[in-house]
């Protein structure tokens, strides 16, 4: 599927008057790789990358021959790194239109829409602070996972600890960059709870607790995930005595 133009929203004198995250721009896919047998990474050449803080998301819009159009939103992995890209992390759904296309059709060089930075609350920088607590269900790791990013770029310093919460190891986005960073990096840690495999546990008070003496008290927390996972994860972290005015999340899914 193939975009045929630049959208007329982003022409240079509206473009010069308005927010970038109103306006489609053109986006190029310049690679494609494979990160686990369900989801897909997807760099995507754009004006916009590069503008984006760690944590955001961008609205992606695929238009057929006939007109039609499909789109989808997507938190963006990778922080701005000066590569005029920006990295999507696209889960393969049942029937899903968007991933669909990125999964069983797209290829290098082909052209998409793409309009963002989105989700000024749900984002980090180093100025920003910490220490820094995250809990991520599943794909919800994404958004976090670009924190972390970048928070290796600009701010190792700040304690940092991921709770992620996944069915199984095979499914656990990036599990091999984290697990390292786990290693490597002194002032962070990994906190991993498969439900599916082992003891079959999910997250509980135990584990919040046991991140919590990790951190410290936190300055930030994010949480991002379904919605069956963000609210027993917020409620467990509320209850360990963390104030509610800190925490910041994302939902996705009924």
């Amino acid at each position: 599927m193939e975009i045929p133009g630049v959208s007329s929203a982003t022409s240079a004198t509206e473009a010069a008057f308005a927010p970038i995250v109103f306006h489609w721009y053109e986006a190029e896919v310049a690679a494609i790789a494979p990160v686990t047998p369900t989801v897909k990474s997807v760099r995507l050449r754009c004006a916009i990358a590069d503008r984006q803080r760690a944590g955001q998301h961008v609205d992606v819009r695929l238009t057929a021959e006939d007109g039609y159009r499909a789109s989808r939103s997507y938190s963006v992995a990778s922080p701005p790194d000066g590569s005029g890209t920006l990295e999507l992390l696209v889960e393969g759904l049942p029937d899903g239109e968007v991933s669909g296309w990125f999964f069983d059709t797209a290829e290098v060089g082909d052209r998409l829409e793409m309009r963002g930075p989105i989700g000024g609350s749900f984002s980090w920088d180093g100025p920003d602070g910490g220490p820094l607590l995250l809990a991520g269900g599943g794909s919800g790791v994404v958004p976090l996972l670009a924190m972390l990013r970048r928070r290796a770029e600009v701010a190792p310093e700040i304690p940092a600890a991921l709770i992620f919460s996944v069915r199984s190891r095979a499914e656990a986005i990036a599990l091999d960059e984290l697990e390292a960073r786990h290693r490597d990096e002194p002032h962070f840690s990994l906190f991993l709870r498969t439900t599916r495999e082992g003891d079959g546990r999910r997250v509980d008070d135990a584990l919040v607790a046991a991140a919590l003496d990790w951190t410290g008290a936190p300055g930030k927390v994010f949480l991002c995930g379904s919605n069956r996972f963000v609210s027993p994860t917020a409620d467990l972290i509320v209850a360990a005595g963390v104030p509610a005015g800190i925490i910041r999340t994302e939902r996705f899914g009924a």
